[in-house]
């Protein structure tokens, strides 16, 4: 994750800033009709952009062209909705490739579907399905944000396979090369990612129970237990 600069073809990050742009136009509206009925979950909205930013801008070497971190968007999209995560992500990234040289202008929209569309949805499906499974919050937090950092990656490996497929294997043997090598950074990351994240929404939780509770992210019997 965080293609860098130029190192995809042209049409690839044409195609991925096209297949990108209707999610981020869609989440500006999910965030603004948000906001104008819940004026007070403005700050709670920072909390989730910020958690992307920092988690997101820590970085270490991985498969060339890009690198590992974790992600961040787990928190927000139980929050808010994976919808709300697409121009959140987006700015994030914008600004780390403009400030931090992480990412790049060119790869902004392939970057934006794997850690701000993929990601996010995936979390907010899994956090779902775990919920109906009366699974545990914490446990549900740590699939969601674990498993949606995970298939972030997936969909990374997924995208440099389309871009440079292997001479002899085509796509799937280059997925799997990419796949194989990023685990081996990732699958930790995403583990720690999973735990800070039951961290920091169990402190949202305890400081401020009834706002979670009118978001339907908890329940009081989750509250008081």
């Amino acid at each position: 994750m965080h293609i860098m600069e130029g190192f995809l073809p042209v049409k690839h990050a044409i195609g991925w800033s096209i297949a990108s742009a209707p999610f981020v136009v869609f989440g500006l509206h999910s965030i603004n009709k948000r906001i104008k009925e819940k004026p007070e979950q403005r700050m709670l909205l920072g909390v989730a952009a910020a958690f992307t930013f920092v988690l997101s801008a820590l970085k270490m070497p991985s498969v060339t062209g890009s690198c590992s971190h974790p992600t961040g968007t787990g928190l927000g999209a139980v929050l808010f909705g994976p919808a709300a995560m697409a121009p959140i992500g987006a700015v994030v990234l914008l600004f780390q490739a403009i400030l931090l040289a992480h990412g790049g202008i060119t790869t902004l929209g392939a970057n934006i579907f794997s850690m701000a569309v993929v990601g996010p949805f995936a979390a907010a499906a899994i956090y779902r399905t775990a919920k109906t499974a009366r699974l545990p919050f914490g446990l549900s937090i740590f699939l969601a944000a674990s498993l949606g950092d995970l298939l972030t990656y997936v969909t990374t490996s997924a995208q440099l396979a389309l871009a440079f497929p292997d001479p002899a294997g085509g796509f799937t043997a280059s997925f799997v090369k990419f796949a194989t090598v990023f685990a081996l950074t990732q699958i930790p990351l995403a583990i720690s990612e999973g735990f800070l994240t039951v961290i920091v929404l169990n402190a949202l939780a305890r400081f401020n129970p009834q706002e979670l509770q009118e978001m339907n992210v908890v329940t009081a019997r989750e509250v008081q237990g």
